[in-house]
């Protein structure tokens, strides 16, 4: 079996450390690729879904399935895969945060 170097094990261990931030840019890069979602195709009619809430105190950016930042205008949300909410938006799947 072959020992490793210190120097070896630095550069394996920095290497690991960074990878987790590089995970979250990659993250927020594929987030600002995705296509907004279209109040008109079937699944949001299906939700009602809505690009400006009703109710102010219920819209996506306060909702538990919206995934995107807090002060994000858009997000991905896990109801519509792929795509992104507007955070003013509101669909029937709606669950507060707890």
């Amino acid at each position: 079996m072959k020992q490793l170097t210190r120097r070896q094990l630095l550069g394996a261990s920095v290497a690991l450390s960074a990878s987790p931030l590089l995970a979250l840019g990659g993250a927020a890069a594929r987030a600002a690729a995705l296509p907004n979602v279209d109040p008109a195709a079937p699944q949001a009619r299906s939700l009602s879904y809505v690009q400006d809430s009703p109710q102010a105190e219920r819209n996506c950016a306060n909702c538990r399935l919206y995934t995107g930042a807090a002060d994000s205008a858009r997000g991905p949300c896990v109801i519509f895969p792929n795509q992104q909410v507007a955070a003013a938006g509101w669909c029937s799947a709606w669950v507060a945060r707890a």
